[in-house]
């Protein structure tokens, strides 16, 4: 049996492999997605204090340290008993906004969107962010750095550090905002909002009104129907800092809708031997192996799966894309306001857009509010308030971020539990890698485009392995070696690290 190994994959955080088994014919047999690095936070935290979590498990990445910060310190609000202030949920939310911005902006133009705009078949020296701005022109190229720069400025000045925050307290914020802040950030996410529409226009432009790409993103290729899940608000709609969690299974049907506190109650991780990134799935549908269908527990947590399970967003502009997006894929509606999921994985890229306008013009919103400003941004916690436990689930740019503390009656950690945004996904990512390798491997010596086209079912989820699995061999070899049934070696390729 031949076997194709890419290794690492390319374009995303952290470190994985895919080794590609064929049989004799040359067709695929099988896939493995595998994760070679060794996560261990949820052991080295236990025996430290609770309310230094905030500051420790944003560490766990570079790429989202905002996430894990804010997922953390909610679930300090729980275990100290401790109910943020209005203005506290107000100041994190706006942080998170800028943040969202950077990360789905990085992925779009950086990691996923060099596949579009350079295009798939297109030299591997030129699918990246450099092989993007010679296609847009560099005056683009400079849009999305000052993008960047300015959201990264106002995550500095409101979490206290431009990398890991560090503002986030159990019942607040540690510091308000000023009027001459309060304006900066206005300002900023007006040009993010024509920023965001420009993107959108984009990718319009270059994927939309492009048969070739179009039909790629519409085809089976990269086709799974699983259920879907993602936090919503009091009216349904996509939030990405407080609410409850929606799944609805494949045909679009509300299956769960549950606090996240009770996470427990409906999800389960499966553990594999020869990985160390954890399988969840829903347990009251169960483990049924890596398949899909309404039989199947696994379920997708990504930007598509949270417009899948809302009903619609809650900003103008932003809705109005939902509404296009899955009037493109001529989905019926279920609700007056909610849409047949869609199950076409590439359309990520599109629902990732439409996140960054929302979160755009959220971002507008909070810095207009009259209270963003208030001197009231914590509410100390009371020693007969404490509780010991607590979650705190935030939606990551990658998917639903859950973050579990119990502690004895000192503060001190006795279990911590994370469930991050690709742990979500790690089974229907091994899904998408192996029917897009059946579709595409027809012989035992596919070419480099071809190979990329399977790497882009994963890239698509925008994984972040460093934050679900943790190893330091600090370098990026690559080898992809090509044998025959026999295990004779027919082509290699290499790149050094």
């Amino acid at each position: 049996m031949a076997r194709i190994t890419i290794d690492p994959i390319t374009r995303l955080e952290g470190h994985g492999r895919i080794d590609i088994f064929l049989n004799d014919q040359g067709t695929v047999e099988n896939t493995f997605f595998q994760i070679p690095e060794l996560r261990g936070f949820e052991q080295f935290c236990v025996g430290r204090m609770a309310e230094e979590m905030p500051a420790i498990t944003n560490r766990i990445c570079g790429v989202c340290p905002e996430a894990h910060h804010l997922a953390a310190t909610k679930a300090l609000d729980r275990v100290f008993g401790a109910e943020p202030t209005p203005t506290a949920k107000k100041l994190r939310e706006l942080l998170y906004m800028a943040f969202f911005v950077t990360d789905h902006t990085t992925h779009f133009y950086a990691l996923g969107g060099p596949d579009f705009i350079v295009g798939p078949d297109a030299p591997p020296s030129e699918r990246n962010i450099l092989g993007v701005a010679r296609k847009v022109g560099l005056e683009v190229a400079g849009e999305v750095i000052a993008c960047r720069k300015r959201n990264h400025e106002i995550i500095t000045f409101l979490g206290g550090k431009s990398i890991h925050p560090v503002a986030g307290v159990p019942g607040g914020w540690s510091r308000p905002i000023t009027e001459e802040e309060r304006s900066q950030i206005e300002d900023a996410a007006r040009k993010n909002i024509e920023f965001a529409r420009f993107s959108l226009s984009i990718f319009e432009k270059i994927v939309l009104k492009n048969p070739v790409y179009l039909d790629l993103v519409t085809s089976d290729i990269y086709l799974h129907r699983t259920y879907s899940m993602g936090t919503v608000d009091a009216n349904n709609q996509v939030n990405f800092y407080d609410g409850m969690i929606r799944v609805v299974d494949p045909e679009g049907n509300e299956f769960v809708r549950y606090d996240p506190s009770e996470y427990r109650e409906h999800i389960a991780e499966r553990v594999e031997a020869w990985t160390y990134l954890k399988y969840p799935y829903l347990k009251k549908v169960g483990w049924k192996g890596l398949t899909d269908g309404i039989d199947s527990g696994i379920y997708t947590a990504t930007p598509l799966s949270r417009l899948n399970v809302s009903e619609g967003m809650a900003t103008p502009l932003a809705n109005a894309e939902y509404q296009r997006l899955y009037e493109t894929f001529g989905c019926k509606k279920i609700t007056a306001a909610r849409y047949e999921p869609i199950h076409h994985r590439l359309a990520t890229h599109w629902a990732r857009l439409i996140e960054l306008l929302y979160a755009s013009e959220r971002m507008l919103e909070l810095a207009l509010d009259p209270e963003i400003t208030s001197q009231d941004t914590r509410n100390i916690p009371a020693p007969a308030r404490f509780v010991g436990e607590g979650v705190g689930s935030i939606e990551a740019p990658r998917g639903t971020l859950t973050h579990h503390f119990v502690t004895d009656d000192r503060g001190v950690l006795t279990m911590v539990n994370m469930i991050v945004g690709t742990t979500n996904n790690y089974a229907p990512i091994s899904m998408s890698i192996k029917r897009a390798a059946e579709k595409l491997i027809t012989s035992d010596a596919p070419d480099e485009s071809i190979l990329n086209r399977v790497e882009m079912a994963f890239r698509l989820y925008d994984p972040c392995l460093s934050c679900a699995t943790h190893f330091l061999p600090g370098k990026m070899p690559l080898t992809v070696a090509i044998r025959d049934s026999q295990g004779g070696m027919l082509r290699e390729m290499r790149r050094k690290g």
